[in-house]
């Protein structure tokens, strides 16, 4: 049987990846995770979409939590992560910076208490391999605006130069790709003669990975269910 002071084995879904060696790097500075690919006490998912059917039924197979950090799903893939959810917990996380998880709070508080005659804009940049866009953690921001507006998102994706006028109430999306940008985010509340803009900017991979380890020790030996960062920043 293994004793509460063992390191938490993390089993990755795609360790050659960006993340996973990023990850991989992380859990040699902290000697409260070990990698075991085989039998691990929480899985890692940050592959791909069309992987995540193999992920989620590999976890509920072996009883085993899962935190899923891929991004670009679709409807369906939503729907697997809930009804993974209902046999194994599943932290589902589009970004798993501990700083962007405080940033999406305080979007949500703003939104909340400015007036809806104050436009939303999310700004987002990126590396030029990134596939999807907007990105999932600019998605996530503007469902977090959506909930302190207390109304489902609607996006309004950015048509530079077609000369369109704004939908009121829409949330507008702009996506930069291009260099080595590890992801840079900006929530703007435009308001009558004012803005408020809240920003985060990731300077290395490493703030995923380490907030990926802070979800990891949050699932182990949780209950079913669909958990997110908000809960582990909480439980923090």
């Amino acid at each position: 049987m293994r004793t509460q002071d063992q390191p938490i084995r993390l089993t990755l879904i795609a360790p050659n990846g960006r993340m996973g060696r990023a990850i991989a790097a992380a859990v040699e500075e902290d000697d409260g995770f070990a990698l075991d690919q085989d039998g691990g006490d929480v899985m890692v998912d940050f592959s791909a979409p069309q992987a995540l059917p193999a992920s989620l039924g590999r976890a509920v197979t072996a009883a085993v939590p899962i935190l899923v950090g891929t991004t670009g799903l679709d409807d369906l893939s939503e729907r697997r992560i809930a009804e993974a959810s209902r046999e194994v917990a599943v932290l589902r996380a589009a970004n798993t910076s501990l700083g962007v998880a405080v940033l999406g709070e305080l979007v949500e508080r703003a939104a909340a208490v400015l007036a809806s005659e104050w436009d939303v804009e999310v700004l987002e940049m990126h590396h030029r391999l990134k596939a999807d866009a907007p990105s999932g953690t600019a998605i996530a921001l503007g469902e977090a605006a959506g909930r302190g507006r207390q109304r489902p998102l609607e996006m309004e994706l950015a048509r530079h130069g077609t000369g369109l006028k704004r939908q009121p109430g829409a949330i507008g999306f702009a996506a930069l790709r291009g260099g080595t940008v590890a992801g840079d985010h900006d929530v703007i509340f435009a308001g009558p003669e004012e803005r408020l803009i809240l920003s985060h900017r990731a300077e290395s991979r490493m703030i995923f990975a380490r907030g990926a380890l802070a979800a990891a020790r949050f699932l182990h030996r949780r209950p079913p269910g669909l958990y997110g960062m908000r809960d582990v920043i909480a439980a923090l």
